[in-house]
């Protein structure tokens, strides 16, 4: 686990995040539990209540549940709702923008193609 956070956004967001990307990575799997609030707690040594404000946003969600006095698990289809949250998030924040500069600078359907494929041949 990541335990370094930056400045760009709350710390509970990072939380939420760091959950969310184990599920989608599938380290987290539908019905398996996750660690405890205070398992989280000592391992980033931060407030509790941050971490509970994460880990609530996940429950609202519908990503984790909580089994009262046992703990809280990963929600039977979370990895697909993730998964389609941010495929949709990506397009929103990452193609549109793209498209709409493009479409500016006169760069056509074409050229981007060869863009990114050489962008990913040169990894």
């Amino acid at each position: 686990m990541n335990t370094s956070f930056n400045d760009s956004k709350p710390i509970f967001l990072q939380i939420k995040e760091l959950i969310e990307d184990q599920i989608v990575n599938d380290q987290l799997k539908g019905n398996e539990q996750i660690p405890s609030t205070t398992q989280l707690v000592n391992f980033y040594k931060i407030n509790h209540l941050t971490i509970s404000k994460g880990i609530n946003l996940l429950v609202e969600n519908g990503i984790i549940y909580k089994k009262r006095g046992v703990g809280m698990f990963v929600a039977e289809g979370a990895k697909e709702k993730l998964l389609t949250q941010r495929k949709e998030q990506f397009l929103d924040q990452y193609l549109l923008p793209m498209i709409q500069e493009a479409k500016k600078l006169g760069i056509s359907e074409e050229d981007i193609s060869k863009m990114i494929n050489q962008l990913k041949g040169s990894e």
